[in-house]
Order: structure tokens, then sequence, then C-alpha cells
């Protein structure tokens, strides 16, 4: 079995590279920790952190093919992230334009979850706890 630290970093391919770094900074709070433009490849890479937490690598590529999200398919089904507050968050994302699923009770564990997509239709959850 391998020994697996944590997760290090998830990598998400845009199609606006500004729109993407506008949405994840401006709106969901992540901090840069280093911004590249790779000419060879005509590609930005933004190093983005969560809380100072290396988390997210943005990318830009010319013309990527849209990534089929729905109906939901094998692969990655979303990626998640944890709140304090449901109602607070919601009210944050109706402020910036962005309309999330109604706020549901996870059966589990009681606690309250939306959905919403980032500008490229890729599904992102906001979780209380």
């Amino acid at each position: 079995m391998l020994s697996l630290r944590h997760v290090h970093h998830i990598a998400i391919i845009c199609s606006s590279y500004e729109v993407s770094k506008r949405f994840y900074t401006e709106i969901l709070g992540f901090t840069v920790v280093g911004e590249y433009y790779r000419a060879e490849r005509n590609s930005y890479k933004l190093d983005l952190a969560l809380n100072d937490t290396y988390t997210l690598e943005l990318f830009s590529f010319p013309d990527p093919p849209a990534r089929v999200s729905g109906p939901e398919a094998c692969g990655l089904r979303h990626l998640a992230f944890a709140v304090a507050d449901i109602d607070d968050a919601v009210a944050t994302l109706q402020k910036n334009g962005i309309t999330p699923e109604p706020v549901r009770i996870d059966e589990y564990t009681g606690k309250r979850f939306t959905f919403f997509r980032d500008p490229d239709n890729l599904p992102l959850e906001l979780y209380e706890s």
C-alpha cells in the first residue's frame, strides 16, 4: 500500500484564463502562489492556495475541448469545499451572479450542502462543516 500523506493539488484546465482566474481568486478566495506563461505552449499556469495551502493549478491551453459534466459519467464527479456557514456562502455566490442549487441535507451526516458550477461548467460543492 502507498503511504499517501495528503492531496498535493488539483489541476483544472479552463477555457478563459482571465475569467477563471477572477472566479477562483475574487469569488472563491484562492490566493495566487505563482503565475507562469509558457510561450512554447501558449499556455498559462496559475498556482493557487486556499488558507496558505497550495491546492489548485489552473491551466489555459488554446482551444481545449469541452469536458462532459452531465449527465454524470465515469471520472471525477465534483470538487467540494468546506464552509463554516452555507447560507453566507450561498449569499456570496448569488451576489456574484452565481446561482447554486437549492441547499440540501446530507442524509448520513445531517450537514447542509449545495452545488454550483465554475465558468467552464465544472461541478463544485460547498459543504457546511
